[in-house]
């Protein structure tokens, strides 16, 4: 039986608010959360992104339910044995309830330190290597690594969980879905396409979790829903590579402008009408999802949650 989370999303609300949304998520009955992981907001309309693993932290004295990070680059802005200290970190705080989700991150994130930003094929490399050394570190013992892209010399992880933390790896493609079933515990993705999920199963994946996030925008009416989604979210309906390769907000902005507000509409359930919400988690249940995680845009937390808590989540189940 598919399983409902939160989504958290960094880009539009600062810690604290992330907090106040996990705990009436739990209380609403949802059983997971995922949390974005963004140097930068998508655009500056958006206008947040505080460092996920403090707010990491800050979660696992709010709520009991599972996190997993929708998604981490673990290549170029940070180092990979960096991100395996914190992951384990994060274990150690949420009794083994975390899930480190992978991916191969974007330039608007990854570019700060003014590194190049390489080809799909190299950052796919670069992210099988980054995970090979992490696992490395999960084991506790002491590793000197000496990679096609990173190095790492006599260094420990002490603080560690029970047991090694479970890698979910990100695809939107045939080429990282196909790595993610070669190397990941898990698959996220934030498309409901059955044709993804199959091949990560016939590439590998198995019966090994599938993880999806998606969004909506309740509101008072639908005209305002869609309104709003259009004003934060256009950019999610960017074609091709532009989502990795624009390197500021005001450049994905720019680009979002051209977004059809009638587009937004078609990809986000938008309004009070329970029924469209329904149909719009629907799809990923029918593509063969393990995990959903829902977004609201732009506020109305609290309706919301009162919304998904007294009918769409009853009907999805």
């Amino acid at each position: 039986m598919t399983s409902f989370g939160y989504f958290l999303a960094c880009e539009e609300y600062g810690p604290r608010e992330l907090v106040a949304q996990a705990r009436s998520a739990q209380e609403a009955g949802f059983e997971r959360l995922w949390i974005s992981d963004h140097y930068h907001p998508w655009t500056d309309e958006q206008g947040q992104s505080p460092f996920v693993w403090s707010v990491i932290g800050a979660l696992s004295e709010a709520v009991s339910i599972p996190v997993t990070t929708a998604v981490t680059c673990p290549t170029t802005r940070i180092h990979p044995a960096v991100i395996a200290q914190a992951a384990a970190t994060a274990a150690v705080q949420h009794h083994g309830r975390f899930v480190l989700g992978v991916g191969s991150g974007e330039a608007l994130n990854e570019h700060i330190l003014g590194d190049p930003w390489p080809s799909v094929g190299v950052r796919l490399d670069m992210l099988e290597e980054a995970v090979e050394l992490i696992r490395l570190l999960h084991l506790g013992e002491q590793v000197s690594f000496h990679g096609a892209h990173y190095e790492c010399q006599d260094a420990r992880i002490y603080t560690r969980p029970d047991e090694p933390v479970p890698i979910y790896v990100s695809g939107f493609g045939p080429q990282a879905t196909e790595l993610a079933a070669r190397i990941g515990d898990g698959f996220c993705t934030a498309v409901p396409d059955a044709d993804l999920v199959r091949l990560y199963r016939e590439s590998g994946g198995g019966n090994r979790p599938v993880q999806g996030g998606m969004k909506v925008c309740w509101a008072p009416d639908e005209d305002a829903g869609l309104d709003t989604a259009h004003r934060l979210w256009a950019n999610e309906l960017l074609p091709g590579q532009l989502g990795q390769t624009l390197p500021r907000p005001q450049d994905v902005a720019d680009a979002a402008s051209l977004v059809p507000r009638d587009a937004v509409g078609r990809q986000f359930a938008c309004g009070p009408d329970p029924d469209k919400h329904v149909a719009a988690a629907q799809r990923f249940v029918d593509a063969g999802f393990d995990e959903v995680h829902v977004q609201q845009i732009g506020g109305n937390h609290d309706a919301f949650f009162r919304a998904w808590t007294d009918e769409v989540l009853p009907a999805l189940r």
